[in-house]
């Protein structure tokens, strides 16, 4: 057992979330399914109340909580990539699956959790800093899905 997980709240769809994470994301899986012992506030005894999983290696519980709270931008998962076919495979598998674009490299998976689908480039021109993190970031601010060639274009200047 990890010493430290991330708990993400879902309403009810925890072990698909999870499952679908598992297909998605290198270094995922789905350890566990723990079904309640007794009915609960949003659900019966033998629902899945609980899945063990990570994504991209981090350790997390889905925890079938009901309704009452919902996901915001709050939190996300942030997953680097390598390259524009990389990136375009993850964005892709979360948007064509229900979930919807957002701004500056952000997409919301059916569920509502929150990725950010970072290319590497990115990430090294905004450490450059100075004028090379500026045009990146300013390139940056006029997309959804991140364009690997515009960034290393903004780069060089």
């Amino acid at each position: 057992m990890a010493k430290n997980t991330i708990c993400v709240w879902y309403d009810k769809d925890a072990e698909a979330a999870a499952r679908f994470y598992a297909g998605v994301f290198p270094d995922s899986a789905v350890h566990a399914v723990h079904h309640a012992p007794g009915d609960y506030p949003s659900g019966k005894k033998g629902d899945v109340l609980t899945v063990d999983f990570t994504v991209a290696g981090v350790s997390c519980i889905g925890l079938n909580g009901g309704p009452a709270f919902k996901q915001t931008e709050a939190f996300s998962f942030m997953i680097t990539t390598e390259n524009q076919e990389e990136t375009d495979r993850y964005w892709n598998a979360i948007v064509g699956n229900g979930g919807q674009e957002s701004a500056c490299g952000w997409c919301k998976d059916k569920w509502g959790v929150s990725w950010q689908i970072t290319p590497r480039v990115l990430l090294e021109a905004m450490a450059a800093g100075g004028a090379e993190a500026k045009r990146a970031f300013d390139v940056m601010m006029t997309m959804k899905k991140i364009d690997v060639a515009k960034i290393e274009a903004a780069r060089r200047g």
